[in-house]
């Protein structure tokens, strides 16, 4: 059985959020807990964040034992962009697209 967690609307960039997301997918719970602390990265808290949330959903709603579960899988999905300006050079204005994404995880207890 598996169950997912997400977390939307971050104020990180989707392709700064993957380069975390990729390094624990696939791995076990316990080790990817230890990649994560290991990791100096904006990513690192929201990432954690979210594959805490799975395996409490794992653990409260579906009975799961937290030592038999791994990341099956994990991905960031772009959200909305938030659209600014700044002035620019010979008056012109520069658009400033503050990026958001949507994080997923989905832990299993079933390799």
């Amino acid at each position: 059985m598996e169950t997912k967690a997400v977390a939307k609307t971050l104020r990180i960039a989707p392709r700064k959020a993957r380069l975390v997301v990729d390094l624990i997918r696939g791995k076990s719970l316990e080790e990817a807990e230890a990649t994560l602390q290991g990791l100096n990265h904006k990513a690192v808290p929201l990432v954690s964040k979210t594959l805490q949330s799975a395996v409490a959903n794992a653990v409260n709603n579906h009975e799961m034992v937290k030592e038999n579960l791994y990341v099956k899988e994990a991905y960031v999905n772009e959200g909305q962009t938030l659209k600014r300006m700044r002035f620019g050079s010979r008056g012109n204005i520069d658009p400033i697209k503050k990026r958001t994404s949507h994080i997923t995880v989905v832990v299993s207890d079933e390799k």
